[in-house]
């Protein structure tokens, strides 16, 4: 596996994950998303809380993952996800883009096989 390094991690990976991803998402395929991640990574949300019961607001494992969005996708059949930008970082980069409940920055941190090891969806609070 080729270690992540700054010349690798670059505008060019970050535009092609985040359309991967979005696409993935829109098209509810939950393989398709899965893809992009490590088999024990690491996801926090608040709405883990919300539809799982889990108050530590985390999961770990595809399967466990798989599991809360297949059951937040049956509650949301018309999910769509616009994005709106993508913030690029060392390793790591943000997915800035509109959902459900309004505005959502999603953070993915990367192994070094450019899979995603943690990330963390956070809400906005504006109504």
């Amino acid at each position: 596996m080729e270690k992540i390094t700054m010349k690798n991690f670059d505008k060019t990976f970050a535009s092609q994950f985040a359309g991967a991803w979005i696409s993935a998402w829109n098209s509810h395929d939950l393989d398709r998303v899965l893809e992009h991640y490590e088999e024990d990574f690491i996801f926090t949300s608040p709405m883990i809380t919300s539809v799982t019961g889990e108050p530590s607001g985390r999961l770990q494992g595809k399967s466990a993952v798989r599991a809360y969005w297949s059951q937040a996708l049956s509650r949301l059949p018309n999910l769509h996800f616009e994005l709106l930008d993508t913030l690029l970082g060392a390793g790591n980069l943000t997915l800035y883009y509109r959902g459900h409940r309004g505005f959502v920055a999603e953070t993915f941190f990367f192994s070094e096989g450019h899979k995603v090891a943690q990330a963390a969806a956070t809400y906005s609070i504006a109504p």
